[in-house]
């Protein structure tokens, strides 16, 4: 009677490792070696998992997990609630351009928070995870701008399904989810066209 009782243990064990394509939208310290991070994952929508002994030097997550990373990962679904163990990372996305500059770490950085506002945690939606894997792709590349804001909450409102062809998407996301991420104000700020023309002004003076 104990081997078959073992065998369907390690059968359902197995059966509790999920793997998924995944990008790092938030890390939250846990203890002073291991860190939880929320992921946006192509097959679960928005999970959290425990990297446990991950702020180790030796640690074989060690350089794998940082905002807006993105790669293959595997964790053991919980038996209960909704914080998992993190298996195996698998990275592949760096986007380094995104530190380069302090406006795109920001704007890649509300795309994520909106995005997480927006969902259910583990609802899967690939359309979702696809609109931000192209967005934080080409933040990587891109100057960060005003457009790019913009075109990311009207692609998100339609995929949504609250879009309204008579107000702009930032009146039909406020409506759906309530108030926007507060460093919205900011980027506004610094992405607008007479800051931009500023500080183009400046660079010629100086030249």
């Amino acid at each position: 009677m104990i081997k078959p009782i073992a065998k369907a243990r390690k059968i359902s064990d197995t059966r509790r490792v999920l793997s998924t394509q995944a990008i790092v939208i938030r890390l939250t310290r846990l203890t002073d070696t291991s860190l939880i991070v929320h992921w946006f994952t192509e097959n679960h929508g928005l999970v959290k998992t425990v990297a446990k002994g991950a702020r180790r030097p030796k640690s074989p997550f060690a350089g794998q997990l940082d905002l807006f990373f993105g790669g293959e990962i595997s964790f053991i679904r919980s038996r209960s609630g909704e914080l998992h163990t993190l298996r195996e990372v698998s990275i592949r996305d760096w986007r380094e351009g995104l530190r380069r500059q302090y406006s795109a770490t920001l704007l890649a950085a509300y795309c994520c928070e909106l995005l997480e506002t927006a969902v259910e945690p583990e609802h899967p939606d690939p359309g979702l995870y696809d609109l931000l894997r192209r967005a934080l792709d080409h933040l990587a590349t891109t100057e960060p701008s005003l457009r790019a804001l913009r075109h990311f909450e009207s692609e998100l409102a339609h995929q949504l399904g609250v879009a309204d062809h008579r107000c702009q998407a930032e009146v039909s996301l406020l409506a759906a989810l309530g108030p926007l991420p507060a460093s919205r104000n900011d980027l506004l700020e610094r992405l607008s066209p007479a800051i931009i023309s500023a500080s183009q002004s400046n660079k010629f003076h100086q030249q």
